[in-house]
């Protein structure tokens, strides 16, 4: 039983959610009274076709509330928190949700003017509704020459909601008939007819939905434990786990009109996690990238939980060029860059100084694997083995390196971490899983947001190695680097260089707005052609220069 529905229905408790759901009675009867229609329309069991998922005695609540916004809400904030972490649910923000629509419609093709939708535009995880505000008051205005009884009966054809909470169908029809008031005030009094129901209860995943002209979302999100038959289904675009969200990327790829588009209010990861890599690949070759705005205010989008989110527009058509911006108050324009096409990794800019860099390095041949170099987490998970953790030296125990020794690109020996400074091992494996016997560049999987470097790098030394009785072990904070051959295109010393040079380390900030640094990204950064990287282990105080040339001159050929 969904929660929501269990609370409405506990004899005796008025739950928030419920409450949630009273005060739609008050706010209908304001909106009935602004539109000027008879105080039948009042009732919602009278004005409507959407009935509640039980009937409720009364809907009388609080009536203070201005929008449909806050509605949604109220209604989602009071949902139990154990419920929206297991399903992922939110809800959009009123000015989130009007420029989404503004980035979609712009895709669409529409201009200044209001436009009425030249087909279905569907949500498919609607929620209260939110997004569909926005068109449907822009297809309503610009509808208005046209005969108010088709204009109504006619929108199932032109906007559809679909939700697996019934509570929250029921909010979002309400909210969504409240702005065809105006609409219905015009239809003569003896032709008035209950008002569509644009939202139903059903799977926005259902492998038999059919086409849209459009898609409009804010999907759930949260890891996924898929049926044998989901995971068929999305065969193409999952790689290892799969994210709710990702999911219904994917299930508009092939059923968006060649004019449509598909705007979707996402966390970033998508653009450079590892399990999205199909899900990228696939976008980049049916449905491109065409415009992405990064929300700077990340709390409060996704439930409290801290995401870099964006809103990202694809269209089925050509696009040479993505358009990015950002939202902090006001737009503001970053960068138009390269339409990424590939799974590997996106390069956005987050800030329009790192433009150049983003453009020229997705213009270069090489990635780390490439030079020769193989990135992966170091193997020490401190709270599964901290019976062996020592704080003094002694047979068979070896110094561990932790992220806070990683300073000023040598390996220090943090005191913080005296106490937990030697490993004891204690089985075969040991010694050759966890034991570090040979040079290394190491490099911080996470920094804290107030640091002012991505990329924390360090040299591990034949010298350190030596002074550690010839082995290390290296905990998970840690991403290890090691050459794949005798002979890779950057040595050990220039390659620690590189990845803390300035350039890298907002090359790393156009790859992921995360303070997390994985191996995949690393492994995925882009690096010159092999005869530029040749010269540059024989280059000194010159290096840096180097760097900055590579890149912003690819950027202008």
């Amino acid at each position: 039983m969904n929660p929501a529905h269990a609370l409405v229905s506990r004899a005796g408790s008025i739950s928030i959610p419920a409450a949630t759901i009273k005060n739609l009675g008050a706010w209908w009867r304001k909106r009935v009274a602004l539109a000027g229609l008879p105080t039948q329309f009042g009732d919602l069991r009278f004005a409507v076709e959407a009935q509640p998922p039980e009937p409720l005695d009364e809907l009388n609540g609080d009536d203070s509330i201005l929008d449909p916004w806050q509605l949604g809400s109220e209604y989602v904030g009071a949902l139990d928190a154990a419920e929206r972490a297991l399903h992922g649910r939110h809800y959009t923000p009123q000015d989130l949700a009007e420029h989404l629509w503004a980035m979609t419609r712009k895709a669409m093709g529409f201009g200044v003017d209001d436009r009425a939708l030249p087909g279905l535009l569907r949500d498919p995880a609607v929620g209260g509704g939110a997004l569909l505000i926005a068109p449907l008051r822009e297809h309503l205005r610009a509808s208005s020459p046209v005969d108010p009884s088709l204009v109504l009966s006619s929108l199932p054809n032109f906007i559809e909601g679909i939700d697996n909470d019934p509570w929250a169908v029921y909010l979002a029809n309400v909210v969504l008939a409240a702005e065809m008031l105006p609409t219905l005030a015009r239809v003569p009094a003896s032709l008035r007819r209950p008002l569509p129901s644009l939202v139903r209860v059903g799977d926005g995943l259902d492998p038999d939905l059919t086409p849209a002209h459009s898609w409009i979302l804010n999907p759930p999100y949260g890891r996924q434990k898929l049926s044998p038959e989901r995971r068929a289904q999305f065969a193409d675009t999952l790689y290892g786990h799969a994210n709710l969200y990702g999911l219904f990327i994917a299930s508009t790829i092939g059923k968006t009109a060649s004019d449509g588009a598909v705007g979707a209010l996402v966390p970033t990861s998508f653009s450079a996690g590892l399990y999205f890599t199909r899900l990228r690949a696939e976008l980049g070759k049916r449905s491109p990238l065409r415009s992405l705005m990064f929300v700077h205010e990340r709390d409060g989008v996704f439930g409290g939980v801290l995401q870099e989110t964006c809103l990202a527009v694809f269209t089925p058509r050509v696009s040479r060029r993505t358009t990015i911006t950002r939202i902090n108050g006001h737009v503001s324009a970053v960068a138009k860059v390269p339409t990424p096409r590939s799974g590997e990794p996106w390069l956005i800019p987050r800030e329009s100084r790192d433009a150049v860099t983003a453009a020229a390095a997705s213009s270069l041949p090489l990635t780390l694997g490439d030079v020769g170099w193989r990135a992966s987490t170091g193997p020490l998970v401190w709270n599964r083995r901290r019976d062996d953790l020592h704080t003094r030296k002694a047979k068979n125990r070896a110094r561990i390196v932790w992220a806070a020794d990683i300073e000023d690109g040598t390996v220090r020996r943090a005191r913080a971490r005296d106490s937990m400074r030697y490993l004891a091992l204690t089985t075969a494996s040991d010694t050759t899983v966890m034991r570090l016997t040979e040079p290394a560049v190491l490099v911080q999987r996470t920094t804290a947001p107030e640091q002012t470097r991505r990329l924390v790098v360090a040299h591990l030394t034949d010298v350190d190695l030596l002074a550690n009785d010839g082995a290390v072990v290296v905990e998970n904070h840690v991403n290890v680097l090691r050459p794949t051959h005798d002979n890779p295109l950057l040595s050990h010393a220039t390659l620690a260089r590189v990845l803390a040079s300035p350039t890298f380390d907002r090359l790393m900030r156009c790859i992921s707005g995360s303070v997390a640094v994985s191996a995949y990204e690393l492994e995925a950064l882009p690096f010159p052609a092999a005869d530029v990287l040749r010269g540059w282990d024989e280059l000194g105080d010159g290096l840096e220069q180097a760097i900055e040339a590579a890149y912003r001159t690819a950027a202008r050929e």
